[in-house]
């Protein structure tokens, strides 16, 4: 029978202790938050379209 060199499971194991220690940098937005400004921003852009031709 063939040898088994190690456990497969070390490769694996860098990238948990990765993810594990990565942080959250910068603000936290609600994802309804960031579809409401992209909503009232398109909304904005269309009211200066009609307000102010060029």
């Amino acid at each position: 029978m063939a040898e088994k060199k190690g456990p497969g499971f070390q490769s694996g194991a860098g990238l948990i202790r990765y993810f594990e220690e990565e942080e959250i940098k910068g603000p936290a937005l609600d994802p309804k938050l960031v579809i409401y400004i992209a909503i009232a921003l398109a909304v904005a852009v269309e009211l200066v379209k009609v307000f102010f031709p060029v």
